[in-house]
């Protein structure tokens, strides 16, 4: 049996995971991450890390487990919260719990478990792997989705390398939410009946505004209304048949997102930085009486102006296709890498918990593209497409456009 080092979070996922370790005969060692301490715009009666350690001592203690503690916050705030500030100065909505997967549990959490004589590294996340092996000995690992149709977590490992997912372990990926709960229960954890963690990784839910105001200021800014009937909307309504292959010059245009200027629309309101809203975004604008809620249709950071259009089937809201550039597009599983000029069929989701989408994946000099069978709500740049074929997830790219 194998040292695994699983990362016990003091959530009942990561604590079921490691009596499942345990009872498979493996010699399990717990590691308590401690990845932020800033309290900025967490909202009140959030748990702070604090608790979630009470309770990582207790399951350990319980499953007769060593833990130690760890402090990851430099690397966190480095690699993953200077990004999030980065980004959304930009106008882009980054995905902090991908990054936080890739750059802290499996990279520097990685290198900590390593140091413990790990040979694995696990953690409670929904999802599973499997192994092919191939005729030359090399083997390639593959990430599938969890069998918990309501709980997988395979979008948010959906940047892992072949090196990353060669040492990991995920003992729930075959489990429904429910079985979870209930082994904690009959093992008596001390998780047993905790809440999910929700919000941004390792902050907790927070107001995201005030966290963003540590970096970026506050500046007053005018919002825009786009009617439904402006002309430029029509100019993505020819879709080319699914057998068709569309030329360089047709992705591109269909994979453009909507520019805007203030010519475009009239002035209905005024904001507080176009950098704290996001594409698809309807609440915090403090526009009422309307028949249909507002939603976000682009942000402008540098003018420092907010477009909306009303209600959900505003064609503002929708596009047939996004880009993403070449070296931000990363395969999970190298096999199946495309090559420029090639395309394949992918079942696609462009946020966590969205059903997978029918889409057709290009390589081409300026980059992926992904162009769906039915245009997309809310694409936005910044966060992450990954494409799957059956349950496998294949591969991922960061949304330019």
């Amino acid at each position: 049996m194998a040292r695994v080092v699983i990362g016990l979070s003091g959530g009942v996922d990561s604590s079921v995971a490691a009596w499942l370790l345990k009872e498979q005969g493996h010699e399990v060692i717990g590691l308590f991450m401690i990845n932020w301490h800033d309290t900025t715009g967490t909202l009140e009666g959030d748990c702070p890390w604090h608790d979630d350690r009470v309770f990582a001592e207790l399951v350990a203690k319980k499953l007769d487990i060593a833990l130690h503690v760890v402090d990851l916050s430099a690397e966190y705030r480095t690699r993953v919260v200077d990004y999030m500030f980065a980004e959304y100065e930009r106008g882009r909505t980054p995905n902090p719990d991908v990054l936080c997967n890739r750059e802290i549990k499996f990279d520097v959490f990685l290198r900590e478990a390593l140091k413990l004589g790990a040979d694995y590294v696990a953690t409670g996340h929904y999802c599973r792997k499997a192994e092919e092996r191939l005729p030359d000995g090399r083997t390639v690992y593959k990430l599938l989705a969890g069998t918990d149709p309501n709980k997988d977590q395979s979008y948010f490992l959906c940047q892992l390398s072949q090196e990353q997912l060669s040492r990991a372990l995920f003992p729930v990926g075959r489990l429904l939410k429910p079985e979870v709960r209930r082994i904690a229960a009959e093992q008596g954890l001390a998780t047993a009946k905790r809440k999910d963690s929700q919000g941004i990784c390792f902050v907790g839910k927070v107001d995201l505004p005030t966290f963003l105001q540590q970096k970026l200021a506050s500046k007053r800014g005018n919002v825009h209304e786009i009617l439904p009937s402006w002309p430029k909307y029509a100019r993505k309504a020819m879709l080319p048949a699914p057998d068709e292959a569309p030329s360089d010059e047709l992705l591109a245009a269909l994979a453009e997102p909507w520019h805007y200027t203030v010519r475009d629309g009239k002035k209905i309101g005024e904001h507080n930085g176009a950098h704290f809203y996001t594409i698809g975004q309807r609440k915090g604008l403090g526009i009422g009486g309307r028949k249909e809620s507002l939603f976000i249709l682009a942000t402008d950071t540098r003018e420092n102006v907010i477009y909306v259009g009303e209600g959900d089937a505003h064609p503002g809201l929708w596009r047939p296709a996004l880009r993403m550039r070449p070296e931000e597009v990363h395969w999970v599983n190298p096999l199946r890498m495309l090559h420029v000029g090639e395309s394949a069929r992918f079942m696609v989701r462009i946020r966590y918990r969205q059903p997978l989408q029918d889409a057709r994946l290009f390589m081409r000099e300026a980059g992926a593209y992904l162009l769906f069978d039915e245009p997309q709500r809310g694409i936005t740049p910044g966060q992450f497409a990954a494409w799957y074929d059956g349950d496998e997830l294949v591969g991922s790219g960061v949304i330019e456009a």
